[in-house]
Formats: structure tokens, C-alpha cells, sequence
């Protein structure tokens, strides 16, 4: 209702000066604003606030289920757009399939490295793969890097969905 300082002002002590009146004049409005130190459109539109009557989302607890149309049924709805989930959907199954041929564009070493350090749940280490392969660590991380490169030029050349 009141957002910021002046009308925060406004909404406290227009109230109280407005106990006894119904509508403020033109100038009782221009002395509460003089007072207050804000417009006198300002004073209008708190006035014209705190004269509106409230409105309900809900409807009233009598009316039936059929007949209620109130204004929370013009509401948007909080869970996602069916149209949005499918689209989603699509997206990752035609990114993973994209991914799947890209890895087949890899050697079998290359594939086994990005697959056990990138696309597992429980990753391993340089140092653990360097000892199956009989390479260092830092080889390990040079092929891993050759074969990101490599599937980043694959995705990119290969068809957008």
C-alpha cells in the first residue's frame, strides 16, 4: 500500500486527519501536504487508496464451486508450463544423443577417460586411471583435454537438433 517514505508518511497521519472528514478540500490537502512535506497529488492518490475498498482473491466462502470466478482463478499457476516440460525434455534426450555421437567419434582410451572422470557419479582420479593405463597423471589430463576439445568441435560441427 505504501512503498515508499512519503507515502509510508501519508498513509499513518492522513488517516488521522482524515477521522472527522470524509473527502479533504483543496486545501486541506494542500496543508496535510505542506505538513507532510509531499504533493498534494500525492496526498489525492493515499486518499483515493485508503478510500478503496479491499479486494478479495478468494472466493466468498458461500459460493459454490461452479459459480465462483474470482479474481485468484485468473491467477498464473506456480507449476511449470506442460508446453515448457516437454520442450525441456526433448532438449536434454537430443543433447544426450548428440553427446552419445560425439563420444563415438573418440579412440576407446579417450572415450574411457572422459566417461570414468566426467560421466560417472563417483569420479576417479588422474592418479588412478595413470596406474591402469601405465601413463602419467599428467598425460591422463592431456588426453582428457584433447578429448573435451575434440567432442566440442564434434557437438558444434554435428546437426542442431
Amino acid at each position: 500500500m505504501a512503498t515508499t517514505k512519503a507515502q509510508r508518511k501519508l498513509f499513518f497521519n492522513l488517516r488521522k486527519a482524515r477521522k472527522n472528514l470524509n473527502w479533504l478540500s483543496l486545501d486541506e490537502a494542500k496543508a496535510v501536504a505542506d505538513d507532510l512535506g509531499v504533493s498534494t497529488r500525492e496526498v489525492y492518490e493515499m486518499e483515493k487508496r485508503l478510500s478503496a475498498r479491499d479486494l478479495s482473491l478468494d472466493p466468498a466462502p458461500d459460493a459454490g464451486d461452479e459459480e465462483s470466478y474470482s479474481p485468484a482463478a485468473y491467477l498464473p499457476s506456480p507449476t511449470p508450463d506442460p508446453a515448457q516440460l516437454v520442450e525441456q525434455e526433448d532438449w536434454q534426450q537430443q543433447s544426450s544423443m548428440q553427446l552419445a555421437e560425439a563420444m563415438e567419434t573418440l579412440d576407446e582410451r579417450s572415450r574411457d577417460i572422459l566417461q570414468r572422470r566426467w560421466l560417472t557419479d563417483e569420479k576417479d582420479t588422474l592418479h588412478k586411471l595413470a596406474d591402469e593405463y601405465g601413463i602419467s597423471a599428467e598425460r591422463v589430463r592431456q588426453v582428457e583435454v584433447a578429448a573435451i576439445g575434440k567432442l566440442r568441435k564434434a557437438m558444434a560441427d554435428g546437426p542442431l537438433f
